[in-house]
């Protein structure tokens, strides 16, 4: 909940720019004298941030993250993005921006803090703000009104100072034309490709020439080392199926696991959807909110919901009346999630805006916790137990069977003792192995790691079960003589030779094509006219319309052929003239808009560099390692 209540007062400007101090600062603390308290993460300008602050902004960003993937986040992702260097950059930069406030003398009053409470829809009921509410959903989430009123001044004062400094930010007219004959600049073409594999049948193999190049570059034809095993193998299944469980065991199992089979509560919903970019103008953004709120207002007043979703929503469920059907918390986008379980059966809520867009929810019912009863989950438990089961047994049979080894000898001596029939095989690469438990990664992992006459140890093969190898031959890489790689080796010197002469072939088109003004050939491809980013004509490569627009105005041909795989690409410049004039007005908008972002973005990347060259930062890095 607590990302909604900041949402509104954070400036997607400044998330923007939220790794710009880790990139410059990823960890601080070079020959620094400032107060490096123990309590403290960072002390900017003297101000120190505290480590309980940086612990809850962490908890936070590892939250988010773990809702992106699902709950299953990759291992070793948090240090390999460096997660830690990235939250106390976060916070210096808010201490910056919060410092850089003052110096310009802004300042938000407590009337400012009220009225952003206020007007914060998780803090309202009936329209209203509700104070019963406001503590609550504050207790929730452990915050007192001081702490959380202390974070939205610094939110709010944080936007201030990015207005403020964005202010500045022009685009000249002329920048504006020069951008738009750029954009709007659209080319015809004609395109003749030129195909290696054309060429494969005029490449003439003779045998001097063909073991010439053999020689060069033989490496490519090394084979892989082959290994010939014995083994022997230690079924969990077939180790499990000979054991009983009783139903008693089974019970038992259940009952002491029993907080596994909880369910949830989960939530059934439906919403009207109305689409809104994140790079979205300001005047876009009201437009789709008043559209949001024209909505809600009728889905207040009775009319029907799921008839609404059909008409207005701009979401995939719109079809479908808006039908989410029941999920559990996390499932969904935190500012949904949050908003949805935080509503009555029935009640109707939003606009509520995520990164789609704006949400108007409406909760049709609450599937309250529960837990799976034993008959439901009977026959996983058994499954599970017989799994554990085998692979104990396994294991206990594996390892006993190491311990015979070691005494007999060998693995041939253990097997003639125990009356034992070792698996064996033939040679095999890694690449290419016997079908079974050999072709298993880790019996293959282990296998290729060993030398000639070498035993394993125990192999644990997941719940398959377990294995003891041994390498009864080794066969090393060779470079093979050419009479037994003879048909690869045509087919390859073939085909690179087919590319020399497609390349030679086009070279020589281009030149003609330069001599006499004109690009020819029956297969030759005439494009209608393109834009810079329209995408490329079906079989062109996009690499092509690119090369094509970064010539000269007067220029009419590629400096040299285009490469894409085994062929060459020539083109010619048909025609070339600026962007559709009827569009311009609207293209001219969108594209003040993108250049006048893009300049708000860069003057407040100066004025952040600036704030940080003149700043002594000192960090806590014994704390982040």
């Amino acid at each position: 909940m607590l990302s909604i209540l900041r949402k509104k007062a954070q400036s997607t400007v400044i998330q923007g720019l939220v790794l710009l101090i880790a990139v410059v600062f990823v960890f601080w603390g070079v020959g620094s004298n400032l107060n490096n308290s123990r309590n403290s993460i960072a002390v900017v300008n003297g101000k120190e941030i505290s480590i309980q602050e940086y612990q809850r902004a962490y908890d936070r960003a590892v939250e988010r993250y773990r809702q992106q993937f699902g709950g299953q986040v990759p291992a070793n992702f948090f240090e390999t993005i460096n997660l830690k260097g990235q939250v106390v950059a976060q916070l210096v930069q808010a201490e910056l921006l919060r410092q850089g406030a003052e110096a310009m003398g802004l300042a938000v009053s407590k009337e400012a803090i009220q009225r952003a409470v206020e007007k914060m829809e998780a803090f309202q009921k009936d329209g209203h703000f509700d104070l019963q509410r406001y503590k609550q959903i504050l207790s929730r989430n452990r915050l007192t009104p001081t702490s959380f009123e202390a974070g939205l001044r610094n939110d709010l004062l944080n936007r201030m100072v990015v207005q403020d400094v964005e202010s500045f930010a022009l685009v000249p007219a002329d920048e504006l034309q020069q951008w738009l004959r750029y954009t709007g600049e659209e080319i015809k073409l004609a395109i003749r490709k030129i195909s290696g594999k054309a060429f494969e049948d005029k490449v003439e193999i003779k045998d001097a020439e063909l073991a010439a190049w053999y020689e060069k570059n033989k490496e490519r034809y090394t084979t892989e080392p082959k290994i010939r095993l014995k083994y022997l193998f230690f079924d969990s299944n077939a180790l499990a199926k000979a054991g009983k469980i009783s139903e008693d065991e089974l019970k038992a199992r259940y009952e002491s696991n029993k907080e596994r089979y909880q369910v949830p509560e989960q939530r059934h919903a439906r919403h009207i959807l109305f689409k809104v970019g994140r790079d979205a103008d300001a005047k876009t953004v009201a437009e789709k909110e008043q559209q949001a709120r024209k909505v809600l207002a009728m889905a207040k007043a009775g009319q029907d919901f799921a008839g609404l979703a059909r008409k207005y929503s701009e979401g995939p469920t719109a079809d479908n009346g808006g039908d989410l059907g029941f999920f559990s918390r996390g499932q969904m986008v935190k500012p949904f999630d949050d908003v949805v379980f935080s509503m009555k059966s029935g009640e109707i809520s939003g606009p509520v805006r995520t990164q789609f867009g704006f949400h108007i929810i409406k909760l049709e019912q609450i599937r309250p916790a529960s837990v799976r009863g034993f008959d439901e989950v009977r026959d996983q438990l058994k499954r599970e137990v017989e799994q554990e089961e085998g692979s104990a047994l396994a294991f206990k049979a594996a390892s006993e069977a190491y311990e015979g080894i070691m005494r007999a000898g060998s693995l041939d001596k253990y097997s003639k003792e125990k009356g034992i029939e070792l698996k064996e095989t033939d040679y095999f690469s890694r690449s290419k192995p016997p079908a079974g438990i050999v072709a298993d990664p880790a019996f293959l992992k282990e296998a290729f790691s060993l030398s000639k006459g070498e035993l394993s140890s125990l192999v644990e093969l997941g719940k398959k079960g377990y294995a003891i190898l041994f390498v009864e031959d080794v066969k090393p890489p060779v470079v093979p003589p050419l009479k037994e790689v003879r048909d690869r080796v045509i087919r390859d010197y073939k085909q690179e030779k087919a590319v020399e002469l497609a390349q030679k072939a086009a070279e020589e088109e281009l030149s003609r094509a330069r001599e006499h003004g004109v690009l020819a050939g029956k297969d030759l491809q005439k494009t209608d006219y393109l834009k810079r980013r329209s995408p490329a004509p079906a079989g062109i490569p996009a690499t092509l319309i690119k090369d094509a627009f970064s010539l000269a105005p007067a220029a009419k041909f590629p400096s040299h052929p285009l490469k894409a795989g085994d062929s060459f690409y020539l083109y010619q410049v048909l025609e070339r003239r600026p962007g559709d004039k009827s569009a311009d007005e609207k293209m001219k908008e969108q594209l003040r808009a993108q250049l006048l972002s893009a300049e708000k973005s860069r003057l407040l990347s100066d004025w952040l560099r600036q704030l940080q060259q003149k700043a002594e930062i000192w960090t806590n890095t014994k704390i982040l390692q």
